[in-house]
């Protein structure tokens, strides 16, 4: 062979040398490979809180704060401590219905419909805007100068279980029709009062929807009628001894009070008495009969 094909012949292997290393090893050098974005992942919306001030206008009087009274969910109890500001705002509104006799303060609590009602009141809206009464009358404001109402808002939204001032307020006149209304409150009350009944020898209270309705009717009355109170009268069936009886019926006229009293209604405003078995409405030879005689009954005195 001679000394060209030899350098010929080698020079063939090493092409086809490189050759082959070029496509097992370095076939993909220099290739750009086109990845797929990762994909966005949407983040969840959490809506806003909802937030309500503590405010309200009559002419060119006016009162505008940002805090109000807040509540925890399925809680007709205001959360303590307030902010600092609200002690301001209780005072403007306390000097303004002390210069401006006829007006009142109209509260208006709202709730939703999946909040439980911890409360005595047809609603939590209700029993929101009673126990923001109760904190204005702490700090002198006639009960006579505050109207209360409850309203369904689902549009609320809460912040970790809290609901930021739900409740809202609004300046008016009394109406001229006051007097009528309350007259015709107290003989509805009276005519049909609120009854409680109980187990024997057990005091607990669990109200339907009409009885709810008959303490707010009995808050209201006593709100608004200076010296009226509410009569809570025990009674009790035949079982047992006689005297152990009208302490029962006091125990149990007693509880009721206290069951109004977390309710808002003031303790001064409430009197209990007991008539043991001595006023039975049904026979007490039978069940039923007694378990109707096992009650507590609330009416008003002027």
């Amino acid at each position: 062979m001679t000394k060209t094909t030899t350098n010929l012949l080698l020079m063939l292997i090493t092409i086809l040398a490189g050759t082959y290393f070029y496509i097992t090893c370095c076939s993909e050098c220099g290739v750009s490979v086109e990845q797929e974005p990762p994909k966005e992942v949407a983040a969840p919306i959490v809506p806003e809180a909802t937030s309500y001030p503590f405010a309200f206008k009559d002419g060119d009087y006016a009162y505008n704060n940002n805090d109000n009274y807040n509540f925890n969910s399925s809680s007709s109890s205001i959360l303590m401590p307030l902010a600092a500001s609200m002690e301001e705002g209780i005072t403007s509104l306390k000097g303004f219905l002390e210069t401006n006799a006829g007006k009142v303060i109209n509260i208006t609590g709202y709730y939703k419909s999946d909040e439980n009602n911890d409360s005595a009141y047809p609603n939590l809206g209700l029993a929101r805007a009673n126990a923001v009464k109760n904190h204005l009358v702490s700090n002198g404001i006639s009960s006579s100068r505050i109207n209360t109402m409850g309203a369904l808002m689902e549009s609320m939204v809460a912040r970790e279980n809290v609901y930021l001032g739900p409740v809202s307020y609004s300046l008016g006149g009394e109406s001229e029709d006051a007097a009528e209304e309350m007259k015709a409150l107290f003989d509805k009350i009276n005519a049909d009062p609120l009854t409680l009944y109980f187990n024997t020898a057990e005091a607990s209270i669990s109200l339907n929807a009409e009885q709810r309705q008959k303490v707010a009717d009995i808050s209201r009355y006593l709100d608004k009628m200076e010296g009226a109170t509410a009569n809570v009268v025990g009674h009790t069936d035949n079982t047992g001894v006689a005297a152990t009886n009208m302490r029962l019926g006091l125990d149990r006229a007693n509880f009721a009070k206290a069951y109004l009293m977390r309710n808002g209604i003031a303790e001064s405003k409430i009197k209990t008495s007991s008539k043991g078995q001595t006023s039975p409405i049904e026979s007490n030879a039978t069940e039923e009969g007694r378990s109707k005689n096992r009650r507590t009954v609330v009416t008003l005195n002027n």
